[in-house]
């Protein structure tokens, strides 16, 4: 049970707080680069922080404030060029790195026009699986991390957000918590399906940290320690993250009450159908409500979403109960403490990067590595639970466009439904 100074510690996020201070230190995950093909500016709000993404016409991201520094209008709806963004204001033109390089009337008029003083905050972009990344802390910005799995080739990937109203913590220790999926992804699922069937139970588990996050292994009945459940396990991912095999989740903080959920999805295409090539990597929205207010329950991240929202806009930790199935909570909230100290003392917190070398392909515990990389025949997609029900649905978020499913059955070689 945590104190409410401990619990406000860990879920403030605004500028200046300890904890928005400590995941400023990450590249976060903040949307599709293909979301800014068609409208190039789009708005952002992160860390507490109001912003404006955009794609300007030499191909370059840009991530500034949201207003202008001439008289405060709103970049949304300003236009980009081929080296920034303009205000539609007053004309003033801003680069990726906030410099204004461009005033007009200034420029026509002034002898000698003053530009010091005129930028804007920007923070550095950069693109990397088909994800945009955004740095918002201290320079000079550690390097990006490229996993392993964006690496890969042969594969279809696709990106999907979600708006979800409490605060980003909750989210993420959901990364760390494997009985949840027995009672809420199977014996809630089986009850919603009218069922009353039995998920196998939970025997035993076990949590370990290593340099990029934190180890969840279990065994359930029918399950033995020779299972890769065990011997493998799955990666709550440092310091916002999670990683199961065939895709990430990052939960990244809007405001205090707000998260951007970004998950990121990877399908290898059957053998046979090689040389895949993916130009374009869709990224759309998924629904969090229906039409009736209540949460949306039918597909696993809604689901969890569920969970998170359920416990209020900041969960009240100093009300709970833990127990032995919550010792990896106990660990991520012991290990953030331990971090928030770090760069207090002035050093670079757990999971930063420097190395060029280290950063450019980072493997994680994977129980499908094999699978990913060397593929399977389109028939033994049968024996893989996971991968059968992808041929039939995506389940891991309600609202996948008919497009992407579309382009999904073209790249798997089956006939879409």
């Amino acid at each position: 049970m945590l104190t409410a100074a401990a619990n406000e510690l860990l879920t403030r996020v605004g500028p200046g707080t300890p904890m928005g201070e400590l995941l400023r230190r990450y590249w976060q995950p903040i949307g599709g680069a293909s979301e800014l093909a068609t409208h190039p500016i789009k708005p952002m709000r992160l860390m507490g922080e109001d912003l404006v993404l955009y794609r300007d016409k030499s191909g370059g991201f840009g991530l500034v404030d949201r207003h202008c520094a001439h008289r405060r209008a709103d970049l949304l709806y300003g236009w980009v060029e081929a080296s920034g963004i303009r205000c539609s204001y007053h004309g003033w033109l801003f680069d990726q790195t906030g410099a204004c390089i461009e005033q007009p009337y200034e420029d026509t008029t002034s002898p000698k026009p003053s530009k010091a003083g005129c930028g804007i905050k920007a923070y550095p972009v950069r693109e990397c699986a088909g994800l945009l990344w955004a740095y918002m802390g201290p320079l000079p910005a550690p390097e990006l991390p490229i996993w392993e799995p964006f690496t890969w080739g042969n594969g279809f990937r696709e990106i999907v957000l979600a708006d979800v109203p409490c605060n980003w913590f909750q989210c993420q220790e959901n990364s760390i918590d494997p009985v949840h999926f027995e009672w809420m992804h199977d014996n809630w699922g089986e009850r919603m399906r009218g069922s009353d069937k039995t998920a196998p139970k939970h025997l035993k588990l076990k949590f370990e940290e290593f340099d990029h996050g934190f180890i969840y292994k279990r065994v359930r009945e029918g399950q033995s320690e020779e299972d890769r459940y065990w011997t493998v396990g799955r990666v709550a991912l440092w310091p916002n993250g999670f990683y199961l095999g065939r895709h990430f989740e990052w939960r990244v903080p809007v405001d205090d009450e707000h998260t951007l959920s970004v998950a990121w999805f990877f399908v290898r295409v059957p053998k046979g159908r090689e040389p895949y090539v993916q130009n374009s990597v869709p990224a759309w929205k998924s629904p969090i409500q229906g039409e009736d207010g209540r949460w949306i329950t039918s597909h696993v991240i809604n689901q969890d979403i569920t969970a998170w929202v359920g416990q209020g806009a900041i969960a009240d930790r100093t009300r709970e109960n833990l127990r032995s199935s919550d010792i990896g909570i106990s660990m991520m909230r012991k290990r953030f403490f331990d971090e928030l100290d770090a760069i207090k003392a002035g050093r670079d917190p757990k999971g930063v990067i420097r190395n060029p070398n280290t950063a450019r392909c980072i493997d994680l515990p994977d129980m499908a590595r094999e699978l990913n990389v060397n593929g399977l025949t389109l028939a033994e997609f049968q024996n893989d639970p996971l991968l059968r029900q992808r041929l039939k649905e995506f389940r891991h978020h309600v609202g996948q466009p008919p497009e992407v499913r579309t382009a999904f059955c073209d790249a798997m070689g089956i006939p879409a439904h």
